[in-house]
């Protein structure tokens, strides 16, 4: 039964560290990677910076409007251009994943 456990539990950390790759790949397609990077800040915030601000605030809508028509005045002077090739769905699992990124 143990090993039942174990298998499933491996099994499941699989398919989420593929949902995780598949959406940084998302990421890469749509050029968020020029500007953005998980772990340190190029023209715009640091993805684990953006999920620290907005770690349990229920951001998410914010934040996937933000994606797709851009925004300016919350990570300093440079806007974020809009993004209009981000369809709303594309938008939710770019933001799940942002704000995983603890």
């Amino acid at each position: 039964m143990k090993a039942i456990t174990v298998s499933l539990l491996a099994a499941a950390g699989i398919l989420s560290a593929g949902a995780v790759q598949a959406d940084e790949a998302l990421a890469k397609s749509k050029n968020c990677m020029t500007c953005h990077q998980v772990a340190k800040k190029v023209v715009g915030p640091a993805y684990k910076d953006v999920a620290a601000k907005y770690a349990g605030k229920g951001a998410e809508a914010t934040l996937a409007e933000k994606i797709i028509k851009g925004g300016k005045g919350n990570w300093g002077a440079v806007p974020m251009p809009p993004n209009p090739k981000v369809t709303p769905e594309e938008a939710q699992k770019l933001v799940k994943w942002i704000l995983s990124q603890k």
